[in-house]
């Protein structure tokens, strides 16, 4: 039987590391075949609007071009940002049901596969221990 949504997968295993939220929350945007704007896409499981996140993948050895993410959460109201890092753009971030959608992305060069990441919830990473 084919996998019908997305493979959970723990934030610890994706982002072993840790992740930095960059830039705002945003709504992700539905569009008509013809082009045109239909307000706020929609989550096709809980119905729930769809929002879309910047992340830093903090893993020192990610590939070129592979260190920035994007993860969508749905939710009925928009994801609060957790508060910056020491007045730095970065904010420490876990995400909570998050799974990964394999696709192959066409483009420049051959084929090759790509992942799509969503989120039931982004929430504030814990402090450090040692850091309080």
């Amino acid at each position: 039987m084919a996998i019908q949504s997305g493979i959970p997968v723990s934030f610890e295993t994706f982002f072993p590391r840790g992740a930095f939220a960059v830039g705002e929350v945003e709504a992700i945007a539905k569009w008509s075949d013809d082009g045109q704007r239909q307000g706020q896409d929609l989550d096709k499981l809980s119905g729930h609007p769809l929002w879309q996140v910047r992340v830093i993948d903090a893993d020192p050895d990610a590939k070129k071009g592979q260190g920035e993410v994007t993860v969508k959460i749905a939710s009925i109201s928009e994801p609060q940002l957790p508060p910056e890092l020491n007045g730095l753009p970065f904010r420490p971030v876990v995400f909570d049901g998050l799974t990964v959608t394999p696709y192959v992305k066409e483009g420049q060069g051959r084929p090759r596969v790509a992942y799509s990441l969503r989120a039931r919830d982004m929430k504030a990473a814990p402090k450090p221990r040692g850091n309080e």
